[in-house]
């Protein structure tokens, strides 16, 4: 088990075969395409892998992600602290080989002899993680000033629904 900051590149298989498990943290300034939509970019990424072979002999992996990230509340345009957790089960298959293959439950990684750039996958299952429209919870969110329900003038005419002469015009059988 490695506790240290974690490899950018690996081979899976290698790891698979010894059963390896990689834990450590990466720093969200690593991860540009992650910090784009975010508030700030302080904090770190726990990142936890797990590489094993199946029953089959199959290579797999199992990822654990959990960060803390800051954006912009849709609803009240404040700052929400928003905690990310992320796991995905993935089966590495060879560059073009059939995909129909891999375990139910599994994600098929595609690899050819590169190693795996295990900073771009952090980054894009954060990525698919986070929340489209980032919000606080209802009762901790405040609602922007002047943006109150108006309330009606005194001054207003009530207009008559011009719909209505076709509702009585339905109801009258003579018609």
């Amino acid at each position: 088990m490695l506790n240290a900051p974690i490899p950018p590149h690996v081979d899976p298989r290698k790891l698979a075969d010894r059963g390896a498990t990689l834990e450590g943290v990466v720093p969200l300034v690593d991860l540009a395409r992650l910090c784009d939509p975010l508030a700030d970019n302080q904090g770190a990424v726990r990142v936890k892998f797990f590489f094993e072979r199946d029953e089959r002999n199959a290579v797999v992996f199992h990822s654990e992600l959990e960060v803390e990230v800051k954006m912009v509340c849709q609803r009240c345009l404040e700052l929400v602290a928003l905690q990310i957790n992320s796991a995905c089960d993935y089966a590495v298959v060879k560059e073009g080989a059939n995909t129909q293959s891999v375990p139910k439950g599994y994600d098929a990684l595609e690899l050819g002899e590169e190693p795996l750039d295990l900073l771009a996958l952090v980054e894009e299952e954060l990525l698919l993680a986070l929340p489209i429209v980032p919000v606080h919870d209802p009762k901790d969110c405040q609602q922007p000033d002047g943006l109150e329900e108006p309330e009606p003038s005194k001054d207003e005419v009530t207009r008559s629904n011009p719909f209505s002469v076709l509702a009585q015009l339905k109801r009258d059988p003579n018609v």
